[in-house]
């Protein structure tokens, strides 16, 4: 299952911004999975906090074969170092487990929290441990697929941002501009900002990449 979007999206976007317009009508639709899971997403993220995409489909195999479900029961239950065998350290299996034993308890409210606006939203998933404000923001994007999650904590997104409108930095007051701007399709945005940042459109450099270049 990928992220939902079509013209409606892209059209607002490329009437928006024909910097951004340009990008969408190079690129194509991007195809990003997504989760539809709460649990499991959340327990995806944690374990992938600090490692290269590579390495979290690694161990995310591997936790998906050894426990054969991922979900509350099966992770609270667990052998810390059985998980922790899966590759990943035991910060995050505490993360995972605590996560695990406030579900089945009832003091975290999956679907409650599905149903949230999302500041709200983002509110109860930073309450968990491990769970920081860009966690939480791609949770909403790549599970609950939110249609307007622009993060400004996500160094790719930044990195689009300069590659495309020729930045060398992004302030905070840039991004909210932008924000402001491809809002309510700001995840449709981001979509195509990784898309930029990952070379799907040759000819588009990082001028930060360049500035930090010595002269010949």
């Amino acid at each position: 299952m990928y992220f939902a979007y079509g013209e409606t999206e892209t059209e607002y976007l490329k009437r928006k911004d024909k910097a951004l317009g340009a990008v969408i009508d190079a690129v194509g639709p991007v195809y990003r999975e997504v989760d539809g899971d709460l649990f499991a997403a959340v327990v995806h993220q944690i374990i992938g906090q600090q490692i290269s995409t590579k390495a979290l489909a690694t161990i995310w195999q591997r936790v998906q074969a050894g426990l054969g479900v991922v979900d509350a029961a099966h992770i609270a239950a667990a052998d810390p170092a059985a998980l922790q065998a899966f590759g990943m350290s035991m910060r995050k299996v505490a993360y995972l487990q605590d996560f695990a034993n406030k579900v089945q308890s009832g003091a975290f409210d999956l679907q409650a929290v599905a149903q949230l606006p999302d500041a709200e939203a983002i509110r109860a998933l930073t309450a968990l441990k491990g769970v920081g404000v860009w966690t939480a923001e791609m949770i909403l994007l790549f599970c609950l697929q939110r249609p307007d999650v622009f993060s400004y904590d996500d160094l790719a997104i930044q990195r689009g941002l300069r590659m495309v409108y020729r930045h060398r930095s992004i302030s905070r007051a840039q991004f909210e501009k932008y924000r402001r701007r491809y809002s309510p399709y700001g995840s449709v945005a981001s979509l195509y900002l990784w898309a930029v940042a990952g070379g799907a459109v040759p000819g588009l450099t990082d001028p930060a990449a360049k500035a930090g270049r010595p002269r010949p």
